[in-house]
């Protein structure tokens, strides 16, 4: 008996609402779109995404291949505010890297 345990994940499918849920907007800087020349989208997800959902939502809805996701969490800034100190919120971001040949054009709505 082998002491590592074999741990697989069920296969959950996501609902159309589910993931609009996951994927809330595009980030759009000047880093994620020198990102974009390398296949890379960056996307706005939120704290408990995963990065298997966050790839399963991605070719789901652009029907696009994926190779992998990274995700970064961000730490809110402390701010003031009318002089009195607030917090901005956390937030995760998705950098999601497609397959050789694909493309998500996420400047259309602009």
């Amino acid at each position: 008996m082998s002491r590592f345990r074999v741990i697989r994940a069920a296969k959950s499918t996501l609902s159309r609402e589910e993931m609009y849920a996951i994927v809330r907007s595009p980030v759009i800087t000047e880093k994620s779109t020198a990102a974009s020349e390398h296949s890379q989208v960056t996307f706005r997800v939120p704290l408990t995404a995963t990065k298997r959902d966050v790839k399963a939502t991605v070719e789901g809805l652009f029907k696009v291949k994926v190779n992998a996701v990274n995700t970064i969490r961000v730490m809110g800034k402390v701010k003031l505010f009318r002089g009195r100190v607030g917090q901005r919120s956390d937030y995760k971001k998705a950098i999601v890297t497609l397959a050789e040949g694909e493309k998500i054009d996420v400047t259309t709505g602009i």
